[in-house]
């Protein structure tokens, strides 16, 4: 009885826990938050923070020796692999999440919220992020996103007691659920076409179909647009302007670079794995919405008075020079190659200048109490590291040298290039175009900054947090090294090719 009972036992699934061991420390860092925040007192609650960043500062430790080791490790059927590719990622994830962490420590403790429920939310969407890079399968994609997505609807609306917050989280939320719902319809006309999850056992049916079954190019825009709102891409991005002003500033910088980045992985996995038969449809969509997202962003940036909103509305144009690479992605191997390439050197240098512009913004508003572009009138005259620190990011986010921008705008051009056609010649203009018109509003902000007298005449010094100097630090460090010597990014990213990614 038992050996026939015996006969019908199946293998469990093979886990390696040296591939997983950095989601387990970030998962294991969430339990310890909770426990401590649910046993300990008010007066304790502020070992909450700490323990979040040391959490997301040991994760990395795993990711340092799987990068070390050099295996691809695949899981679950092939649809959970771990490789360069994933582990880049990953660390760009948790360093994101660390400086958030820095950015979070005195601006949470400093007002009536729940501090120990914020770094819960905060880690849980590292984790969601964390698991999306290695996902190559619509379900470990939807779950990852879900994942990442629910806590930053609670944290957009965080500030309880205003109305700004609460408008933001309402919107951030309304779109999410809109988009989530037209992006699963999509997966289940593709799965229900296919027969499978899998984005490796997905490319190839596809593929077959280019022809015969419409409604597959249906189901693949319907799964692109989805991600469209992740990353904020326009028509798709009316959420972001008003969730990234409400919101708490930390939450704000997490939103516009860590979130974004997420949502760009999802769309290198689907598009270079699952999709990647079918560039006859993805590529003139992404043209499309890259060109769009670009000019439009760019366009409204230049009539802002608020600094918050400016950023907002450059973080929607810097989606687009960052979607344009996949405009050409099929046109060749070497193209795409490039195109996976700009992309991810693009994500960690937009990830360090974007952070450092919130983090300056925070410490300003420490005295001004306000974001609005003319408070940081004569802001040399009290403080001028802020100033120096706040013109290296605006000249990043311009692709001005010596910061580190100009390389990642480098790399959209040659990748735009390497298609060697008209389209992507084009493009290429388009972006030219583009980074001139975002130059303009740069500009006036670094100007106000340098030139302009205090509007209330008080230059007292500003008295910078220590966790926040940090974040400048880091972030500041980041955006002028990889500037002057790109080298130490491309030394990671260089391995990054088609093969990490099943092609």
């Amino acid at each position: 009885m038992l050996a026939h009972l015996a006969s019908f036992a199946w293998d469990a699934p093979s886990v390696d826990l040296h591939a997983l061991a950095p989601e387990i420390v970030v998962a294991a860092t969430l339990v310890v938050v909770l426990v401590i925040d649910a046993f300990t007192g008010e007066e304790q609650r502020w070992a909450a923070s700490s323990v979040a960043g040391i959490g997301l500062l040991v994760a990395l430790v795993p990711v340092a020796t799987l990068a070390y080791d050099g295996a691809t490790r695949v899981m679950f059927g092939g649809g959970y692999v771990v490789d360069d590719y994933a582990l880049v990622l990953k660390a760009l994830f948790l360093l994101s999440g660390y400086v958030v962490v820095l950015l979070s420590t005195n601006y949470i403790a400093e007002g009536d919220y729940w501090e120990g429920e914020y770094y819960q939310l905060l880690l849980a969407s590292v984790l969601g992020m964390m698991v999306m890079a290695s996902a190559r399968d619509l379900i470990s994609i939807f779950v990852a996103l879900e994942l990442l997505s629910i806590p930053a609807y609670m944290l957009a609306a965080w500030r309880k007691r205003d109305l700004k917050s609460d408008e933001a989280g309402v919107k951030y939320y309304l779109m999410g659920v809109f988009a989530s719902a037209v992006m699963l319809y999509g997966m289940s006309v593709i799965y229900g076409y296919t027969g499978s999850t899998l984005l490796a056992e997905i490319a190839p049916r596809i593929g077959e179909l280019v022809t015969s079954e419409p409604i597959i190019t249906l189901g693949i825009v319907f799964v692109l647009i989805g991600f469209g709102f992740k990353v904020s891409a326009v028509p798709f991005h009316t959420w972001a302007p008003d969730t990234y002003e409400g919101a708490p500033t930390p939450v704000t910088a997490f939103l516009a670079v860590a979130s974004k980045a997420a949502g760009f992985v999802a769309l290198l996995n689907l598009i270079y794995v699952g999709f990647w038969g079918r560039h006859d449809v993805y590529e003139p969509l992404m043209w499309v919405l890259a060109a769009l997202t670009m000019t439009i962003g760019n366009l409204i940036a230049l009539r802002q008075t608020n600094v918050v909103r400016m950023l907002a509305y450059s973080g929607i144009a810097q989606a687009g020079y960052i979607l344009a690479p996949l405009a050409i992605a099929g046109s060749s191997p070497e193209a795409a190659d490039q195109a996976l390439h700009s992309i991810v050197v693009y994500l960690l240098i937009y990830a360090a200048m974007n952070l450092g512009a919130f983090a300056v913004v925070m410490a300003v508003a420490r005295k001004t109490r306000s974001a609005e572009i003319d408070t940081f009138g004569g802001l040399f005259s009290y403080a001028p590291g802020l100033t120096v620190a706040m013109s290296l990011f605006l000249f990043s986010l311009a692709g001005v040298p010596p910061a580190a921008g100009w390389f990642a705008k480098i790399g959209i051009f040659q990748a735009l290039a390497s298609a060697g056609d008209t389209s992507g010649y084009v493009l290429a203009v388009v972006v030219a175009v583009n980074s001139v018109i975002a130059f303009a509003y740069y500009g006036r902000l670094m100007r106000v900054m340098w030139m302009d007298d205090v509007p209330d005449g008080d230059t007292t010094p500003i008295r910078v947090p220590t966790s926040i100097t940090a974040a400048l630090v880091i972030t500041a460090a980041v955006t002028l090294v990889i500037g002057v010597v790109p080298g130490v990014l491309t030394h990671f990213t260089d391995p990054i090719n088609l093969l990490a990614l099943g092609r």
